[in-house]
């Protein structure tokens, strides 16, 4: 499969648990046991990650801190770990840029099932499907995964906010509920009262520049949803 995953977490067992069930799942991981061993292995395999997984609570530093310092340098998907049952942890975990949480204690089947459903949706798309997607002056880039406003300045988005702005753009116009776009972006429904996709909404619009008080591009349909309203065409070049 090819897939390189750098894990940190304090705690010995779980690091070996982990390292053995995933390489089991034909996965190549690195493991790290603090912020400064993480942070070391980042660096050394930057170009070959698709996956970094934060504990948030480590010995000399959080995982929070660590999400900020990997999204600085790269869009490389974040799930993040929490042993908190406080919805806080995760919604900065999602403000800072993670992709994904869960909240301890979990079965590594689970983090395996989240691994799989965050590299599959940031996976290629289906052959002869369109390569470019416009809107408002951006121009999205399938294949490269990246967007670009009218000057051509990158925007910077993180894995789980390219495929929420994807799943818009290819359905502008409908008015999609907030378990639809949980479900296309963490492969979940939505919980009772969870804010991860108000966050996550809130973010995207702030990186399109788009009025979060009287957005243009991505509007609140009050008890229902939320609307792509923006004209799209598409291109193979």
């Amino acid at each position: 499969m090819g897939r390189k995953i750098l894990i940190v977490d304090d705690d010995q067992k779980t690091r070996v648990l982990l390292k053995t069930y995933l390489e089991k799942n034909q996965y190549e991981v690195v493991l790290a046991h603090n912020g400064e061993s993480f942070l070391s292995e980042f660096q050394r395999h930057l170009d070959e990650l698709s996956l970094v997984i934060l504990d948030v609570m480590l010995p000399d530093t959080d995982g929070f801190a660590l999400c900020k310092a990997v999204r600085a340098r790269s869009n490389v998907a974040i799930i993040m770990l929490t042993a908190s049952s406080d919805e806080t942890d995760r919604v900065v975990g999602l403000e800072l840029g993670a992709d994904d949480y869960i909240a301890k204690p979990y079965s590594p089947r689970e983090l395996l099932a989240r691994i799989k459903a965050i590299l599959r949706r940031s996976g290629g798309d289906a052959a002869g499907a369109a390569r470019y997607w416009r809107f408002d002056g951006f121009t999205m880039d399938l294949v490269e995964r990246t967007v670009v406003d009218r000057e051509g300045q990158p925007v910077p988005l993180t894995g789980l906010d390219f495929q929420l702005l994807k799943y818009f753009v290819e359905h502008p116009g409908a008015i999609l509920d907030r378990d639809i776009l949980c479900e296309q972006t963490r492969g979940r429904e939505s919980a009772p009262l969870e804010r991860s996709l108000d966050v996550q909404i809130s973010r995207l619009r702030m990186r399109l520049n788009d009025d979060g008080k009287q957005p243009r591009l991505i509007k609140t349909v009050r008890g229902a949803g939320y609307v792509f309203s923006a004209d799209v065409s598409s291109a193979n070049g």
